[in-house]
């Protein structure tokens, strides 16, 4: 069974976390370590000998064009993760729009790709978006996987399926959402924060019960910045924010190691390819 192995480029800056203290303005004044960060993940890929999907942010891609250059020539999937992590649901369809082509501009001339997969920021397509699917599939993309099936203080879509699914009638375009896992009865996402906060073998256990059980591919995610315990740190951030932002970045690197090691992974492109079938 093929797993989705994902990574969304963004800077220690740009997260939801931060939006309220730190201002879109001084991004360019910041400390940079995305090409550093993103650059360390490609090497942990290359000794595992696994491919993956980078949604990397449009901002990125202009301003860090050999960064996502070095992503395509090494094999992985190039795709959007937007312009500059704007959620979904604070824009209208025409706004969404406008995004998702500034992204993929600076994206496709960086990469040399032709991007077909989308992962909204903080996976903000839900309830409140009715529209973004169909502006997706309208803008020719092939995937998505933009949806968390769980109820967060910051993101999810409790209702929506938990894999593959055809959000548009008529149209060829996939929603493959991010895997999910159970804590004490409490479902969350295998990936990012909780992976680093929670043992490890919580997350085997899902991608397990997905294989087996369910007999359908897990979706795992993470930050080039959660393998960085040396970046800044934002004193006047919240106190929840820089526990859930800084919490055991030292042991992310090896943790994901294991990860990789103990299952099959590949491409977003390539699972969905196999979802496609399953669903046709």
């Amino acid at each position: 069974m093929l797993n989705g192995l994902s990574v969304d480029v963004e800077e220690w800056f740009q997260v939801g976390a931060f939006e309220r203290v730190i201002a879109k303005s001084d991004w360019d004044s910041l400390d940079s370590r995305v090409e550093a960060n993103t650059g360390a993940v490609l090497d942990l890929f290359a000794e595992s000998g696994v491919k993956a999907t980078f949604f990397t942010l449009g901002w990125v891609a202009a301003r860090y064009p050999k960064l996502v250059q070095r992503i395509a020539d090494a094999g992985h999937e190039v795709a959007s993760h937007g312009w500059d992590h704007d959620r979904v649901f604070t824009m209208d369809a025409a706004g969404f729009r406008a995004d998702l082509a500034r992204a993929r501009a600076a994206l496709e001339d960086a990469s040399g790709q032709r991007i077909t997969g989308y992962r909204a920021p903080s996976f903000s397509i839900d309830q409140r978006t009715p529209w973004a699917h169909q502006v997706l599939a309208e803008e020719g993309y092939l995937y998505s996987s933009s949806v968390a099936p769980l109820k967060h203080d910051h993101y999810g879509w409790a209702g929506s399926p938990r894999h593959a699914w055809r959000p548009v009638a008529g149209s060829d375009l996939i929603e493959l959402p991010i895997t999910l896992a159970d804590v004490a009865g409490r479902p969350i996402a295998t990936g990012g924060g909780f992976f680093r906060l929670f043992p490890a073998a919580i997350t085997h256990r899902a991608v397990a019960r997905a294989n087996d059980a369910d007999g359908r591919p897990a979706v795992f995610y993470f930050h080039p910045w959660e393998i960085d315990p040396g970046q800044p740190h934002v004193a006047d951030a919240p106190l929840k924010s820089k526990l859930r932002h800084y919490s055991r970045l030292g042991a992310m690197a090896g943790k994901l190691r294991g990860l990789v090691a103990r299952h099959e992974w590949g491409r977003v492109d390539a699972v969905v390819a196999r979802e496609a079938e399953r669903l046709q």
